[in-house]
């Protein structure tokens, strides 16, 4: 056998998972999950509609995804490049899964749930930072939640400083466009503005 083609296959390969395995997983944000995503600056939402997958990162300082209650998350959308692929799917298949990363925490957050794109001022007002209103803000229902244990983080000694790669090593953002736009591009004026965009474009 060299493909995996059945359910019964996979059980047969794996076996069952371990019980602290499951009994971590529950219908609600508990005092130490919610503690998680209170330290967690960056979370990535990923969606599914008919025009197919999507995983975006999202980030801020830590805390900007508010706990409104134990079922309940509110998710600012920023400034971005306008694509909002994660919103057209929200608007068609509600159902969403979250995860949140802690610098220097070998631990993860995994939250399943299902998102609505909310308007109400009351949301956006308490997502304001640095003085600048969020578009909208995602109001997410929570069906699931459970932390991941470090072993990917271990192994991937993602927050080990030696691990830390050089940007100058590899492509520039204006580099990898010039490979997709017209020859005309010009990469050094992209970078320019990308610099002043990031500067003042946060919010």
């Amino acid at each position: 056998m060299t493909r995996i083609d059945s359910l019964e296959q996979l059980h047969a390969l794996y076996g069952e998972p371990h019980e602290r395995s499951l009994r971590k997983e529950i219908p609600y944000l508990s005092e130490p999950y919610q503690a998680l995503i209170a330290a967690a600056p960056f979370v990535v939402l990923a969606t599914s509609g008919p025009e197919g997958l999507d995983c975006s990162p999202r980030g801020d300082a830590p805390g900007f995804v508010r706990v409104l209650d134990e079922r309940t998350l509110a998710l600012p959308d920023r400034p971005g490049n306008n694509r909002i692929d994660s919103l057209r799917n929200i608007v068609q298949d509600p159902r969403v899964a979250l995860l949140f990363l802690i610098p220097g925490v070998g631990e993860s957050l995994r939250v399943n749930g299902r998102a609505s794109i909310s308007l109400e001022p009351e949301l956006l007002e308490a997502c304001r930072a640095q003085g600048k209103l969020p578009r909208s803000v995602l109001r997410v229902t929570v069906d699931s939640c459970y932390f991941q244990c470090s072993k990917a983080i271990v192994r991937s000694r993602l927050w080990e400083p030696e691990q830390q790669v050089l940007r100058s090593s590899l492509p520039s953002p204006g580099d990898i466009l010039k490979t997709l736009m017209d020859p005309q591009f010009d990469v050094q004026a992209y970078e320019r503005e990308l610099q002043e965009r990031l500067r003042t474009g946060l919010y």
